[in-house]
């Protein structure tokens, strides 16, 4: 059975694709990661502010907590360092004819992993397009994630759906992976990303399978492929962990100690905010216990200061305060990690 190549476009849009173009693991969605987000609302005068009635104070309102809600990304020495490492793999890959090398960025959850690999994705597709500027039949980065409890025809549908391929039930894995790596050859693919790589157990026969799916693919394939996941440990044993061991290289992400850097961090943030009653400096008067509130994870302190700004907004209070900070319910990690911190310093 022959799997088709994607269409060009669509006559009808549903609310479905609507949703599917903001997901990263679409073509559509990985496209518009690229271009960027809009450029942040303008924040109006006091009096302007004050002035405008319900239905421009709602669109006004409206821009800047559509602003707040975005993932703000913030170019990190891991970033800067995943960049680097993943930029000299393409090169040292470029002429290879197989056993091509590959990154694994590891580490706990909230610690900046799909930021940096979509990240440097997203360099190698600008790159790409300044070389090609007039070509726009190439997709020179796939982006997939690996399913909860992957089988291996479930990745091999993550790839065909990145790529927009109708897959049928009556769809074999050859009809997948040959339909797959025909159009990323065609697209001239340079660069494979491969999140959430914990979902894979290489102890299951499913994990096992899943594993040989992706090293064929890297196989037939002439690009880099980048895993990111919460742990390696699990990857990495056995044969065929050996074999991964042996081809790729590994770039730690840990928690951000308390240092100059995660003080930039915080005046990066707050640079950001668009509210009308918050002081500048507030924040970066409160770095530290925003490293003690959130362990140190960029994704919780993202998370903290967005969601306490999409509160002042809603409440019309217009500031961040500690207390407002506190509000912001966080993720397990954060708080495990924030505890343990806690308790270290208590015992010192």
């Amino acid at each position: 059975m022959t799997i088709s190549k994607p269409s060009a476009r669509r006559t009808v849009p549903h609310e479905t694709d609507a949703e599917a173009d903001r997901q990263l693991n679409t073509l559509t969605g990985w496209r518009r990661c690229i271009d960027g987000p809009p450029a942040p609302p303008v924040l109006a005068s006091g009096s302007a502010w004050q002035q405008m009635n319900p239905a421009e104070r709602d669109l006004y309102d409206e821009s800047r907590l559509d602003h707040h809600a975005r993932m703000l990304t913030v170019a990190t020495s891991f970033i800067e360092r995943t960049a680097i490492c993943g930029r000299r793999l393409v090169l040292l890959n470029r002429h290879a004819i197989s056993a091509r090398r590959g990154l694994i960025v590891s580490g706990p959850a909230e610690t900046g992993k799909t930021i940096a690999i979509t990240q440097l994705g997203r360099s190698h597709e600008l790159l790409d397009r300044a070389r090609h500027p007039r070509v726009t039949d190439r997709i020179p980065v796939v982006y997939v994630t690996v399913p909860p409890a992957a089988t291996a025809r479930m990745i091999a549908t993550e790839f065909a759906r990145f790529l927009g391929l109708p897959v049928r039930a009556r769809s074999n894995m050859t009809d997948i992976i040959e339909a797959v790596v025909g159009v990323c050859t065609d697209t001239r693919t340079g660069l494979v990303l491969v999140d959430e790589l914990h979902n894979i157990a290489l102890t299951s026969r499913h994990g096992a399978e899943v594993a040989d799916t992706l090293k064929y693919f890297s196989e037939r394939l002439p690009a880099t492929f980048i895993y990111a996941g919460i742990a390696e440990s699990s990857l990495l044993s056995g044969t065929r962990g050996a074999q991964i061991a042996g081809r790729f290289t590994l770039i730690p992400s840990r928690p951000f100690p308390y240092n100059n850097e995660w003080k930039g961090l915080v005046a990066t943030m707050e640079d950001t905010l668009r509210l009308h009653e918050h002081r500048s400096g507030t924040l970066t008067g409160l770095d530290r216990f925003l490293h003690d509130h959130t362990g140190g994870m960029i994704g919780s302190l993202s998370h903290a200061i967005r969601g306490a700004a999409l509160d002042a907004i809603l409440t019309g209070t217009e500031k961040i305060t500690r207390k407002s900070l506190q509000a912001i319910p966080l993720d397990h990690t954060a708080h495990t990690t924030a505890s343990m911190a806690t308790k270290s310093a208590t015992s010192r």
